[in-house]
């Protein structure tokens, strides 16, 4: 039996009988289930050597009749389609930058028995973001991150913005480096972006706008040398 069957077989388990009472067969539980697979084998994206991110939260659109029928059973659906897509990335070996979350809203352009899936990779679902905890530069952290001297900085989240301010994930205490003063933004390949600072950001020597890092590449915000470091 191959993988998507065992995957269908999976979830006709957990969710058939909350869907069928849902939606009157209107759409299977299987259908769903295998789009949000979709959603993740598509938009995976490989960020270092044996580490892929997929989307973790996945926002499912309705008509409004099957919206309304959905809410009786819509945390124990959110529930069980979350696990479904958790067991899928321990197959896959998929990473996720944040909890599993999974939305139901109305789309009134919908018929009866249609949906939608939009998916993003989110490094927290529940809003909340806190600055990147360093570590030291020995440690083997399992992802791409940032080296200053001993210091290094794990990339764990889809974008991570540089800056001298607050709200930056990696705070830089540098009178050269812009409060908000750059991002790196994990993909295919994994590209820094400058966010209109005042000073730049060089990338080996050169001033960019956005630019790929491959493993060694020196990143310069004000007077702070940064070594990109993918595994």
């Amino acid at each position: 039996m191959g993988l998507l069957d065992n995957f269908e077989q999976r979830l006709d388990q957990l969710v058939n009988g909350t869907f069928a009472k849902a939606f009157r067969d209107n759409v299977e539980p299987v259908e769903l289930a295998a789009r949000i697979q979709k959603e993740m084998d598509t938009r995976a994206a490989i960020v270092s050597r044996g580490r892929t991110v997929v989307p973790n939260v996945f926002t499912v659109e309705l008509a409004p009749a099957d919206l309304e029928r959905l809410d009786p059973f819509a945390d124990q659906m959110r529930t069980e389609l979350a696990g479904v897509a958790q067991q899928y990335a321990t197959e896959q070996r998929y990473t996720f930058l944040g909890s599993v979350d999974v939305r139901f809203t109305e789309n009134p352009d919908l018929t009866t028995g249609m949906f939608t899936i939009r998916s993003q990779a989110h490094p927290d679902s529940s809003g909340s973001r806190r600055s990147v905890e360093p570590v030291a530069s020995g440690e083997v952290t399992g992802h791409p991150r940032l080296v200053v001297g001993s210091t290094s900085y794990p990339l764990t989240r889809s974008h991570t913005r540089l800056g001298r301010g607050q709200g930056a994930d990696i705070q830089l205490e540098d009178t050269g480096v812009s409060r908000a003063h750059a991002e790196v933004v994990l993909g295919l390949p994994v590209v820094i972006r400058d966010l209109g600072s005042t000073n730049g950001t060089l990338v080996d020597g050169r001033r960019i706008t956005e630019a790929p890092l491959h493993d060694g590449a020196r990143v310069q915000v004000g007077s702070t040398v940064l070594t990109y470091r993918d595994v």
